[in-house]
Parts: C-alpha cells; structure tokens; sequence
C-alpha cells in the first residue's frame, strides 16, 4: 500500500469521526469537525499529487479516491439536512449526479476504460468542500444562526450550481459510452 492509498484510507476513517463531531451540539466539537473536515479534504488534494509527481497511480486510488471524497462531502450534507440548514432538493441534485458520474464510470470500466476526472469535476469537489468549512464556520455562533443559515443554504446552492455543470459536461465527454440504441 503506497502513500496515497494511504491518504485516502485515512479520509475514508475520517469521515465518521467527522460525522459523530458534526453531531454533537458544542462549539469545542464543531471546531473539531471543522479541523477533521479540513484535514481529510487535504488529504485529497495531497494524494493525488504525490501519485502523479512519483508515479504511485493504482487502480486501487483511481477507484477509492472518487468514492472517499463522495462519502466526505455526503456525510456533510445528510448532517446539513438533518439539522436544517441544508434543503433537500440540493442534496437530491448532488446524489442524482454522484450516482450518474459513477453509473458512467461503471459503464466505463466494464469496457476496460478508467476516466479521469475532469477540471469541473475538481472544481465542484473544491466548491462543496469550502461550502461545508464555510457552513461550519457560519453556524458555530459567530454571528447570529439564522444568518449563518441563509449564507450557508446560499454557498450550498452555488456549490450545486457547480455540481450541476460538472455533470453535464461529465455526461456530455462521455456520451459515447452512454448512447442510446
């Protein structure tokens, strides 16, 4: 098991820890959720990096990296929901790309073809993760909670905004695996 692989195992052990401080009501524990948060999504921007720069690509990373970065961001979201800061029309959009990105993927390897993700891929997972810190931050009683809120709600609809565009250029690369007969 190389050093990236590494790193994605650990984000993929962080997220329930993240979740359990996500869910306790103090603000000790939301710090904690926000350093555990900001921790694990630095571990994907540092994966793959040190894969690239040293050549340590496995199937293993191409697989669990995409799977570890969803259940981080989706931990976030179900808690955003359960707490009612998030809306669930905006979690259904980023679950109903989640699921047709890897539908497409699947499509893709029993071809025998890994696709690589693309700029606005990156771009929403880096939107959704600044999102969440941002929605941390904003709710932990630095200014009033209904305003928290509603800057949170906001910064989640652009991240979706993002998710959106995403799929479809995500869809629209690889429709030729998609078509229709």
């Amino acid at each position: 098991m190389n050093t990236p692989n590494k790193l994605t195992l650990l984000r993929v052990i962080l997220v329930p820890v993240f979740m359990v401080l996500l869910l306790i009501d103090s603000f000790g524990a939301q710090l904690g959720a926000l350093a555990v948060f900001a921790a694990a999504s630095l571990t994907d921007m540092l994966d793959g990096k040190i894969a690239r720069k040293y050549n340590l690509i496995t199937t293993f990373g191409k697989f669990m990296d995409p799977l570890a970065d969803k259940m981080l961001t989706t931990a976030a979201f179900v808690i955003f929901l359960q707490k009612g800061i998030m809306d669930s029309w905006a979690l259904m959009i980023i679950l109903a790309r989640e699921f047709m990105v890897s539908g497409v993927r699947l499509v893709a390897a029993g071809e025998g073809k890994i696709i690589a993700a693309a700029f606005w891929g990156k771009f929403k997972t880096v939107a959704q993760m600044a999102a969440i810190m941002a929605t941390i931050v904003l709710t932990m009683g630095f200014i009033p909670l209904e305003t928290g809120m509603a800057i949170s709600r906001l910064l989640i609809w652009i991240s979706v905004i993002f998710t959106v565009i995403s799929g479809i250029e995500y869809v629209w690369k690889n429709r030729h695996l998609i078509k229709m007969k």
